[in-house]
């Protein structure tokens, strides 16, 4: 009699613990990019986007883990099975949409040019005509700088990180810098950068380059996934998380049109 109470018990309690919640690798770039993601002295990482990842997640009920990664490497390690998502300012467009799939945008900034003071260089092809320019290794803003400044620039040169861009820029040995304009927003006003650079706007859209928003990043087969990553996007937006998360970091609506 009390071992079948006992067994009772067990599958009692069994059934009335909570499934274990799915536990997924999230990868972001190893290189800092506030304020979206950012190492403290422990490595623990914060920002925006952690934030975003973190909303999101508690959604799907699911521990996500911060997992980071060399940009040029991240898409392989997603379709090799070394981490489950990219939620690491990835911008959609329809040649990584070749490889990966994406969720919905969940921001969208627009793609600007820095160039140092005392030149007159701008953001069209002509404008840049016989500049030095600086793009990161892997972003649109390479195939944006290869695709239309090439053929007019003096020279493009490719960078690991934008912070390695922008300190070449100070130094003098670059023109110019093309790269996601709320990224080099810190840079652009503080007193470096005010004293050696302007900002001369948004480059002439690519859609096809630049891309339509960010978007996490997920296998293409994981079509569930997929499926629940979008509903929860929709619904931080609808009750007013997104809101909440974003008014520490951005006095204006990171959403995009």
């Amino acid at each position: 009699m009390l071992r079948k109470l006992s067994i009772c018990l067990l599958a009692t309690t069994s059934l009335a613990a909570p499934a274990l919640a799915d536990t997924y690798k999230v990868g972001i770039s190893a290189e800092p990019y506030p304020p979206f993601y950012t190492p403290d002295a422990s490595g623990n990482w914060s920002g925006w986007e952690i934030d975003f990842m973190q909303a999101v997640c508690e959604r799907i009920e699911a521990e996500c883990i911060v997992t980071p990664l060399a940009w040029e490497g991240i898409i392989p390690a997603l379709n090799t099975g070394k981490i489950d998502m990219i939620i690491g300012s990835m911008s959609i467009t329809p040649a990584r949409a070749e490889q990966i799939a994406f969720s919905d945008k969940y921001y969208d900034t627009p793609t600007g040019l820095l160039i140092a003071k005392g030149t007159d260089f701008d953001a069209t092809p002509e404008g840049i005509s016989g500049a030095i320019v600086g793009a990161q290794s892997g972003a649109v803003q390479q195939a944006y700088a290869n695709k239309h400044y090439a053929a007019t620039a003096s020279d493009i040169r490719i960078y690991q990180t934008l912070d390695e861009e922008l300190q070449d820029l100070a130094a003098g040995r670059l023109d110019a810098v093309v790269g996601d304009s709320l990224a080099m927003e810190p840079f652009i006003n503080s007193d470096i950068g005010q004293a050696c650079c302007d900002y001369k706007g948004a480059v002439p859209a690519d859609p096809e380059v630049l891309g339509y928003g960010v978007g996490v990043g997920m296998r293409q087969d994981d079509t569930a996934l997929l499926e629940k990553v979008n509903a929860a996007i929709a619904e931080i937006r609808a009750d007013g998380t997104y809101a909440e998360i974003s008014k520490d970091y951005f006095s204006f609506d990171v959403y995009g049109e």
